[in-house]
């Protein structure tokens, strides 16, 4: 199993970055999540992205926005004779997208770009040929979740966006590779938490077991300590 971080940049890109993309290879090609600027680093040198699947964790912009220009560039652009990717939702997730379209103007394309499904709540589904597995988290209002990636043999798990929960380290139990979002340099108030600190996330890393912590999500302004891995767009490593 190899991961490329393709964006890991917070809600506001750090200089350069693109938002929350995270490509897993093995069997098969799937995408875990699809932030503005993922689409074109995807495509740089590539032509258009071949991917078997896509998995979103929620819906706020940074982690699905650029399915749209792909519902464009498959419709008019250079992605015509591209494979529909399954793109995989969070529950209530086709209605949603499906209104988002028609209030955005790139409805009619979704169903002609992708082959649009819904997981629901910590049933496993299959994608790209690994066994991915949502957990619910906490992330303000809004409906989202952490998705645990397995090929049998190696496991990663991707936080999405949270703020504290026991969730979170369940979600990475004996991972080979925790990618845990690390937003914030303070705590929120209580009652408005959605992001990590850096301490919440390592301690979240320490309570799961997992072998590897990798930090995402994380302003570039914000430093950590020494010894805390930090992604950065084009990492790529074994899991």
């Amino acid at each position: 199993m190899r991961l490329t971080v393709i964006g890991c940049s917070p809600a506001w890109p750090n200089s350069g970055g693109a938002q929350s993309g995270y490509l897993v290879e093995g069997a098969g090609r799937l995408l875990l999540d699809c932030g503005p600027g993922v689409l074109a680093r995807l495509r740089n040198g590539n032509g258009w992205p071949a991917v078997d699947a896509i998995a979103i964790t929620h819906f706020h912009l940074d982690h699905w926005g650029d399915l749209v220009p792909w519902a464009f560039g498959a419709a008019f652009g250079p992605g015509r004779d591209a494979k529909r990717p399954e793109l995989w939702l969070p529950p209530g997730g086709s209605s949603r997208i499906h209104e988002l379209g028609g209030e955005l103007g790139f409805g009619r394309q979704l169903d002609e770009t992708f082959r649009v499904r819904e997981y629901h709540g910590t049933t496993p589904f299959g994608a790209a040929g690994f066994e991915v597995t949502p957990t619910q988290l906490a992330h303000y209002d809004e409906l989202t979740f952490g998705l645990r990636v397995s090929d049998g043999e190696r496991t990663l798990a991707y936080s999405g966006d949270t703020g504290p929960t026991p969730r979170l380290a369940e979600l990475a139990r004996g991972a080979d590779l925790f990618l845990c979002e690390a937003t914030l340099a303070d705590p929120e108030p209580p009652g408005e938490r959605g992001h990590l600190t850096a301490d919440e996330a390592t301690t979240a890393f320490a309570a799961s077991g997992a072998h590897r912590l990798l930090v995402i999500h994380r302003p570039e302004e914000l430093p950590l300590d020494a010894g805390v891995e930090l992604a950065h767009d084009g990492l790529s490593l074994e899991v």
